[in-house]
């Protein structure tokens, strides 16, 4: 029997995949029927770390994220700088990689493109020896995406009413933190701060458009600067953001940098790191690795990056 093509990690907690009930078998049929040749790993009871150690030692070039952003980022964190390319089946809650490659968030249709895909290569941003696709978060922002787990998996209105009273309760009592940041070529300075993000390359302006970006192999990191961010601020970018202009806010500053550091009075903070909250040492040392990452994305749609 020939090798398999694709070596699928499915992720049966992630988002979507526990609401519609996706299963391996049901992953696996999908490949099947697109004459797909695919492993799927369904291991819940084996740690990521040990899942990913044996999706990296197959023969098979092709490595399926099948799951959320966390999944997905971990994944790519092994593959930065390997042989093998990067898939994504998106089964989690905000998809945002899947939703900037153009991947369709629908699984059948996300398998389907595969037998078509192209593959093409992005930057990958590293803070301080660490991989990440999306953004790194400091301040108030952190808090809030924890709040946010209360309500994961749950559509009901009450679950969905009590987050936006947690949210607004953040906002009307959060405090702004000193931060000092140190760009690889530019100066050196002290902020006052009520959230910092860094993001690789930059997200885009555009009617209707959230935190998502066309491009990515420019090679930059995008430093984010927020200065205070109230219940009128939240309003107002949240009105600026659908109108597509939101990048000269007033509380907003926004810069283009190669590499950045970032410090705090705090030996540990809390950052919201590609969509998850977790702590990390300061400073935080932010770099990006232009190129580093191999990627299929579907080839009947412009891709946001050059081929390889």
């Amino acid at each position: 029997m020939a090798d398999p093509s694709y070596y699928v990690i499915l992720n049966a907690n992630a988002g979507t995949a526990s609401a519609t009930g996706v299963t391996a078998e049901v992953v696996a049929a999908l490949f099947e029927a697109n004459g797909l040749r695919a492993v799927v790993d369904a291991r819940s009871d084996r740690a990521l770390v040990d899942r990913i150690a044996d999706a990296m030692a197959s023969p098979a070039p092709m490595v399926v994220a099948a799951g959320g952003d966390g999944t997905i980022t971990a994944l790519a964190e092994a593959l930065v700088g390997k042989d093998k390319s990067l898939a994504i089946l998106p089964l989690g809650t905000v998809n945002a990689l899947a939703k900037d490659l153009n991947v369709p968030l629908d699984m059948a249709s996300a398998v389907a493109t595969l037998a078509t895909g192209e593959v093409h290569r992005i930057d990958v941003g590293e803070v301080n020896g660490r991989m990440f696709l999306h953004k790194v978060v400091i301040g108030m922002i952190p808090g809030v995406a924890a709040g946010r787990e209360y309500i994961r998996g749950r559509q009901d209105t009450s679950a969905k009413i009590g987050f936006l009273r947690y949210l607004f309760r953040r906002l009307a009592r959060s405090k702004r933190i000193a931060v000092v940041i140190e760009p690889r070529s530019g100066q050196r300075r002290i902020e006052r701060v009520q959230a910092l993000a860094v993001s690789s390359n930059a997200y885009d302006e555009g009617l209707g458009q959230f935190f998502s970006r066309q491009n990515l192999d420019r090679g930059t990191l995008t430093l984010y600067v927020l200065r205070h961010f109230g219940v009128r601020d939240f309003l107002r970018l949240t009105t600026e953001m659908l109108l597509g202009r939101w990048r000269n806010d007033e509380a907003l500053t926004v810069e283009s940098v190669k590499a950045v550091t970032i410090n705090t009075r705090k030996d540990l903070i809390k950052v919201m790191f590609d969509g998850e909250v977790e702590t990390m040492r300061t400073p935080l040392v932010f770099t990006i690795r232009p190129k580093a990452l191999s990627v299929i994305v579907p080839a009947s749609t412009a891709t946001p990056a050059e081929a390889a």
